[in-house]
């Protein structure tokens, strides 16, 4: 059988076509300059509730997912984003996040002292809430010692919620942090209840806080009480195990009423890992005693050693013994959580 030729010309050249496409690829990114502001408040499985407009009339929630280009960078809640595409908010419609704005703080945690893999809970707070029962559960100091050092390191300004203070005393854990210069509120469970919470208010207002503590310390309540349509579930303390049952699944940001605020409620942990704290972050946010590590501590030194400059600096009357003990003792928190 004859087979079938072609004949050619120069210009008739056949090129197999390649799988990935025949267009060029590029490193080159779109501008995405008609990209609309937002500010991310929910996270849910791929799905991003960011919140545009905040601040106008035409303030509304759209969903969002996360484009491919942003490639392994993460988004949280608190995140201020850039969005492209659908940015109505109406129902069945999806917009995608195309640029994280640089973050102003970064709230981490490890899932232990061991992992070194950290997790970013929360973005661009100033302010965290470490929200403790003086009963039922127990308090745990060292569990606050651990989110003190995870405050510090993230440089947020640190606050004490000492909850359910009609079933405990608050003086001797109040002395405790006093060295440390920790603000603190106290409330009992009938204000919680009423709402009656004022004095926390205050220091919320103007400002965005994220709540933090382990299950049973009341958050939920508190979150209810300042966020009346927050509708949060509250859980209930284990009679044999004194420990709380989670309640919230996922961080999500509530907007106090007026527009005065935010308040970020996290669900209850367990445990705190600072696998990623190196401890220059967390004493530099003591002034008089990182001014004594910078002049007199060797270098690399963990202020846990016997050579540590501090002992020294603290003898001269530079800083009190009762703050440096304080201080020594949130940085041997790092090594372990010793309940």
């Amino acid at each position: 059988m004859a087979r079938r030729t072609r004949d050619y010309d120069e210009d008739d050249v056949r090129v197999r076509p390649s799988r990935r496409g025949s267009k060029p690829r590029t490193r080159r990114r779109p501008a995405h300059e008609d990209a609309v502001a937002g500010f991310v408040t929910a996270v849910d499985r791929g799905r991003y509730q960011v919140l545009v407009g905040e601040g106008t009339g035409d303030a509304r929630n759209v969903v969002a997912m996360r484009a491919r280009e942003l490639g392994r960078k993460g988004v949280v809640v608190g995140d201020r984003v850039a969005l492209v595409g659908d940015v109505s908010g109406e129902p069945d419609t999806l917009a995608r996040i195309v640029r994280v704005e640089p973050r102003t703080s970064s709230l981490r945690r490890t899932a232990d002292d061991t992992d070194p893999f950290e997790r970013i809970i929360v973005a661009n707070a100033g302010q965290l809430v470490i929200v403790t029962a003086l009963a039922d559960p127990e308090p745990r100091p060292r569990m606050i010692d651990r989110q003190l050092v995870a405050a510090y390191d993230a440089g947020m300004e640190p606050l004490l919620c000492l909850t359910k203070a009609d079933l405990g005393d608050a003086d001797a854990l109040v002395a405790e942090y006093a060295p440390l210069g920790v603000r603190y509120v106290v409330t009992t469970r009938g204000q919680e209840a009423a709402g009656q919470v004022g004095e926390l208010y205050g220091h919320l207002a103007g400002r965005m806080s994220v709540l933090v503590g382990h299950s049973g310390v009341g958050k939920s309540t508190l979150v209810n009480a300042l966020v009346p349509d927050a509708e949060r579930a509250v859980s209930h303390v284990n009679a044999v195990t004194g420990r709380g049952r989670h309640t919230s699944s996922s961080a999500v940001a509530l907007e106090l009423p007026d527009g005065d605020g935010w308040i970020i409620d996290t669900p209850g942990v367990r445990s705190f890992g600072l696998a990623h704290v190196k401890p220059e972050n967390v004493i530099n946010a003591f002034e008089d005693l990182a001014e004594g590590a910078a002049e007199r501590c060797p270098p690399l030194c963990d202020h846990l050693q016997d050579d540590c400059g501090l002992d020294e600096w603290v003898a001269e009357g530079r800083a009190s013994r009762a703050r440096l003990d304080s201080l020594r003792r949130l940085l041997a928190s790092r090594e372990g959580e010793a309940e």
